[in-house]
Formats: structure tokens, C-alpha cells, sequence
């Protein structure tokens, strides 16, 4: 068993705890505990200054067998997609949230506040089989029209894809039909129905073309020059979700892999070059 320290909170945190405790017990999605054991909670401030709560659930995790669950590959699903002319992008609300906990086992995942203690009834970000049993059950729903290759679902974005506009609207139908029928919903704000283009897994899929998003390559062009390994590891987790795109892309990184694993951190001229070409790489994608 293991057990966590209350973490001190800012007056601003103190009223979001207080409006997370309230919303969550109010939606069922928590409820107060007596658990023998605790996981953190405290916020983290993001880009925009506002806070996200966070329990950290590392020790749970670290004793918890994980569910073997394949997401679908990138590269495979992008040439898929490029074959279709209409594409609908849903995004579903509240995501991990609409995965009920095995009744018995929310005592496992409670986390501890000064408000006191509580656990989950739903499943949350943080929880190491979270995204594998949510993909799990989208899957399940949607297995038929998966197979039939004009449905793809990653975690909670689900992307319709067709060359007739007729299918297309015929599949919108039964996929929203699918999700009403289980108490699933979209973000409206987030939807997009009929379009040539759109915008999925951090790129552009058009007919025939899937493109960098120009977005990402400002944020690849902006990068600052890593400090430390674990900085070089996000740069360069971050830059090979997008190597298809980027010709050598490992003959490129090599300098930069051998500062990812226990050699001493040493930044020279070499590792500076090889940061900065794969980063006129990027940019060069789109000029």
C-alpha cells in the first residue's frame, strides 16, 4: 500500500479544487472514500494560465497489469486516408470518462485532497489502461465499419472517410446513431462534416495528399536547444511522429540519439548542426 501527502494549494488552486470536487461528485464521476490507500492531486499551470488538476497515479501504475492493446499504426492509416475524397471528424466528449470502473475496484484509484479523501467511478486520465480500454470499447462499437476500412478511431477522435457523398452521409448517420445509443456525444465545436480537407493526428489529409501541419512546424522551428537528455528525448519524440515527411531522418538524429540513453550529456558543434538541419528540415517541408 502506499500513501500520498496533501499538497499545499495557491487561494486561485484552492477554488479550482473546490469546483472539481464539487462538479465531479455532482456527475457521479467521484465519490468520497475510505480507501487504505492515495495517490496525489495538485494542478499544473498550462500555456494559457489556466490550471489542469492532475492526480498523479505513478505508484498505482507502476503495480498494475497492463492491458495489451495495439493502437492503430500512423503510417498505414494515412495512406489509407489519402484515398478518400469526403472526410467527417467527431470528437467525443469527456473521453475516458465514459469508461465505467469494474464495481470493487474505485477504492484502487483514490486520490487525496485538503477537502479529504476520494476515488474514482470512471475512468480518468493518468491511469495506465486508460486509453488502451477506451480505444477498446470505440473499437468494439464500431468494429464492422472499421473492418469495412471507412472508419478509423484514435482514442477519442473518430474520422469518417469516403469517395462518395452519398456513403459518406449514410455512415455520418449510423455512426451518430451508434454513439446516441450509448449515451455518447460529440464536441459540436470541435466536429467537422463533409470536408475535402481536414486536419487529423497532427496532419493534413486531403485527396491523394497528406501534408505537415503547418502549425507543427512552426512549433518544431521554435524549439529551444535542449538543455539536458529528457529535453532531447521530447524533441525527438516529437520530430518522429513526422518523419516521413523529413529524407535521412535517422541518418539526421544519429548525433542527437546518443545523448537519449545514459552517455554523458555532452552538447558540441555536432549535436548543435544536427538540431538545427532537422529543424530546416521541418521548415523546408513547406517552403
Amino acid at each position: 500500500m502506499f500513501h500520498s501527502k496533501v499538497y499545499p494549494l495557491s487561494p486561485s488552486e484552492q477554488v479550482e479544487l473546490d469546483k472539481f470536487i464539487n462538479e465531479n461528485l455532482a456527475k457521479g464521476y467521484i465519490q468520497e472514500s475510505k480507501s487504505p490507500m492515495s495517490s496525489p492531486f495538485f494542478f499544473v499551470k498550462k500555456k494559457d494560465g489556466s490550471l489542469r488538476p492532475v492526480q498523479d497515479y505513478q505508484q498505482l501504475n507502476d503495480i498494475t497489469i497492463k492491458n495489451r492493446y495495439l493502437l492503430p499504426l500512423v503510417s498505414d492509416l494515412m495512406d489509407r486516408l489519402k484515398k478518400a475524397k469526403y472526410f467527417t471528424k467527431l470528437d467525443i466528449c469527456w473521453g475516458y470518462n465514459n469508461v465505467q470502473i469494474k464495481t470493487g475496484d474505485e477504492w484502487k484509484a483514490a486520490f487525496v485532497t485538503n477537502q479529504g479523501l476520494f476515488e474514482l467511478n470512471v475512468m480518468f486520465f493518468g491511469l495506465a489502461n486508460s486509453p488502451s480500454t477506451f480505444s477498446a470499447l470505440m473499437n468494439d462499437i464500431f468494429k464492422d465499419l472499421i473492418i469495412l476500412g471507412k472508419v478509423t478511431i484514435y482514442l477519442d477522435d473518430l474520422l469518417i472517410f469516403t469517395n462518395d457523398i452519398e456513403e459518406h452521409r449514410t455512415l455520418v448517420r449510423e455512426v451518430l446513431k451508434r454513439l446516441a445509443e450509448r449515451d455518447l456525444f460529440c464536441k459540436p465545436e470541435k466536429c467537422e462534416f463533409e470536408q475535402p480537407k481536414v486536419e487529423y493526428l497532427g496532419v493534413l489529409v486531403s485527396e491523394n495528399r497528406v501534408e505537415m501541419d503547418p502549425v507543427k512546424v512552426k512549433g518544431i522551428a521554435a524549439w529551444p536547444v535542449p538543455q539536458n537528455a529528457s529535453d532531447v528525448r521530447k524533441f525527438r519524440g516529437f520530430a518522429n511522429f513526422y518523419r516521413r515527411f523529413i529524407k535521412d531522418f535517422s541518418a539526421v538524429c544519429k548525433p542527437l540519439d546518443r545523448l537519449t540513453g545514459n552517455a554523458p550529456w555532452k552538447w558540441e558543434a555536432e549535436e548543435q548542426e544536427a538540431f538545427d538541419e532537422l529543424k530546416r528540415r521541418f521548415t523546408d517541408v513547406l517552403s
